[in-house]
């Protein structure tokens, strides 16, 4: 690794398992400072934060605009953004539900306006 993200802060979404757990370890091993591993799920993230004295696991509902400001001011300045949280609705279009739909765009589209939308101003 050459430590490319060497003194940068960053918050990854979806950190809980996936390719959100992978980005979090990698921007560990990049170097970061500090990476907030956030996830809706606690069971995800409980392994996670042993993988790193840099990484930060932080339970986080991305959909949740207060929970979202909230962290926003704990984490102080962000070099980073990875908006990795994300959902699918098993099925086909036809299996899936108006509430199904409503709560992937919500996850999916909605949770990386908040995080941008709170996180950019730093």
């Amino acid at each position: 690794m050459v430590a490319r993200l060497a003194n940068k802060v960053a918050v990854v979404t979806g950190a809980g398992q996936g390719i959100g757990r992978a980005a979090a370890q990698s921007f560990a091993a990049e170097g970061a400072a500090t990476v907030w591993a956030i996830d809706r799920n606690a069971a995800a993230l409980s392994t996670l934060g042993s993988a790193s004295d840099a990484i930060e696991t932080m339970v986080l509902d991305a959909t949740d605009t207060e929970a979202v400001g909230a962290l926003a001011g704990e984490t102080g300045e962000v070099d980073v953004l990875f908006n990795c949280a994300g959902i699918v609705p098993h099925g086909s279009l036809l299996d899936c539900t108006e509430a199904d739909w409503a709560a992937a765009l919500d996850v999916n589209v909605g949770s990386m306006y908040r995080m941008t939308r709170a996180l950019l101003p730093g």
